[in-house]
């Protein structure tokens, strides 16, 4: 992808505003996670910047690997709540919301808050023979990609399942691309890509030409 309601916007995906203590805190914790990394982020910056008392982050989420978790799961809703929302608006034909998915998520990288995806970079930070992030990740992901192999059904694509795993890694490649490079321009040629690929699968399947074997003399 919810934890907190998500307001869709042209520029990117961004959660209601919670001014519970829990709705700080993870607010907090949001921004200082995506900036720094989570390891490098202490719980008395996340309180100091939420304006609560450590024993209530405590009291809340029991721990900062918990306070972790609901901030994925929050930002994981906000995300996919506006990628969703943002790709139907776009067209009215499911191939027109394939081919938008693109300039959506090249509307997030020029977002002055866009710090690449919260779980490609909190699986990145941890350790690499733990499941439960990545476990989180791929949830996260399924969701996205029923989305996107909805589309393709409904487009009449040959291969959903293919053309869902190829727009994966397009996407994928275009959120690290932007968040290393800084460049929103990525989306466009990941857009060019997602062209070839639909013209790829929209085209007839070749015919083989029969040979007859030559008639006996």
């Amino acid at each position: 992808m919810p934890v907190t309601p998500v307001s869709v916007q042209k520029s990117g995906p961004r959660a209601k505003s919670d001014p519970t203590p829990r709705g700080r805190l993870i607010a907090a914790a949001t921004e200082l996670f995506c900036q720094r990394g989570i390891n490098a982020v202490g719980v008395d910056a996340i309180v100091e910047t939420a304006g609560t008392a450590k024993t209530t982050l405590y009291k809340l989420f029991g721990s900062k690997e918990s306070l972790v978790e609901a901030v994925l799961a929050a930002e994981g809703a906000a995300w996919r709540d506006w990628f969703t929302a943002a790709t139907t608006a776009a067209g009215e034909t499911p191939r027109e919301r394939l081919l938008s998915i693109f300039p959506t998520l090249g509307q997030w990288f020029r977002q002055k808050r866009f710090y690449g995806c919260p779980f490609i970079n909190a699986v990145a930070e941890h350790d690499k023979t733990s499941d439960r992030l990545r476990d989180m990740a791929l949830g996260h992901k399924r969701q996205v990609l029923a989305h996107i192999r909805d589309l393709g059904v409904g487009a009449g694509v040959r291969d959903p399942d293919r053309l869902t795993h190829e727009i994966a890694l397009l996407i994928d490649g275009a959120i690290v691309a932007a968040m290393i490079t800084k460049d929103p321009g990525v989306a466009d040629v990941a857009q060019k890509a997602l062209q070839t690929l639909l013209d790829e699968q929209a085209e007839t399947e070749p015919r083989r030409r029969e040979t007859s074997a030559p008639a006996d003399r």
